[in-house]
């Protein structure tokens, strides 16, 4: 059994090794400790590790299981707590709520993910173009081609997901088919009756 006891060492927090995968332990008082640099830490220096690319995976003392989402979900709490620190609109947690359960919840975290990247991988050009976005045709205008260009990119994978589903269209309800069978059978009998027309005035002409 793994000892939940932690261990003597100083509160104070060093930054750990860039490209290696920092262990964390997270013991019964709550106290996390940085295995890479043998202090203890707070939610804000592995806030400040995250921001500084430091990779570090959050262990359960105890049971040595896994918790590093529910401690960066736990940071972006007390980041949205903090006044002024907001990024996700309510309005976004609203609908992000409502994929819990729902048929579509398998694809949102590889769209979000992908998303994510797409605008982290552009933020220097982003940088460089927000003033002018003012000027021209505004930030929204601006957020929604980025926007755009999400969707786009989600449909496409959508496609790499399931492209027997993209490829074979959906059969049509019964009551078009019916409609689609009185269209053709009325354009038979106009052209029908236009081609009886036609022979009479040819006759007409003979004669």
């Amino acid at each position: 059994m793994a000892d939940d006891t932690p261990p003597d060492a100083p509160n104070v927090h060093t930054d750990a090794p860039m490209g290696a995968n920092v262990i964390i332990k997270k013991y019964a008082n709550r106290r996390l400790y940085n295995t890479s640099t043998s202090a203890y830490v707070t939610l804000d220096h592995l806030s400040e590790m995250v921001r500084s690319g430091v990779d570090f995976t959050v262990l359960d003392a105890k049971s040595n299981d896994d918790i590093t989402r529910s401690v960066l979900t736990q940071i972006i709490f007390e980041e949205e707590s903090k006044q002024g620190q907001n990024l996700l609109p309510v309005q976004f947690l609203r609908r992000l709520i409502r994929f819990y359960g729902d048929s579509m919840q398998g694809f949102l975290p590889a769209y979000l993910e992908m998303s994510m990247e797409r605008f982290a991988s552009a933020q220097d050009q982003w940088r460089g173009q927000i003033s002018k976005a003012w000027v021209g045709k505004g930030p929204i205008g601006a957020f929604e081609e980025q926007a755009k260009a999400n969707m786009a990119m989600f449909e496409q994978a959508m496609r790499l997901w399931a492209p027997f589903a993209a490829q074979t269209p959906p059969p049509p309800p019964p009551a078009a088919v019916e409609d689609a069978d009185a269209d053709i059978g009325d354009l038979k009998r106009q052209m029908e009756m236009m081609q009886r027309q036609l022979d009479q005035l040819s006759g007409k002409r003979k004669a």
